[in-house]
């Protein structure tokens, strides 16, 4: 799952109890700034199908720290890109 619009405060550890409380939760990476080591306001999570659609359901639009969350599936990347090879 994508989860977006999370404070820089964000560690893996407190958005891991938040998502717990309606499963387990397999992985989480959150993107991190390389210099101040603060979360850059998003990150991925890995739950079970059943749990993640919980999840979804019981923190989207979600207010987190003074911020609204996005929480949804994470769409697959399309390794195309616009242009012309060369």
């Amino acid at each position: 799952m994508f989860v977006g619009n999370l404070p820089s405060e964000a560690t893996e550890e407190s958005v891991t109890e938040l998502f717990s409380e309606f499963g387990k939760v397999r992985s989480i990476h959150l993107v991190s700034d390389v210099f101040t080591r603060k979360c850059r306001g998003f990150g991925f999570i890995e739950m079970e199908g059943h749990e993640a659609r919980a999840a979804i359901a019981g923190l989207n639009g979600k207010n987190y720290n003074g911020k609204q969350l996005r929480v949804n599936f994470e769409e697959p990347r399309n390794n195309k890109r616009g242009g012309r090879r060369r």
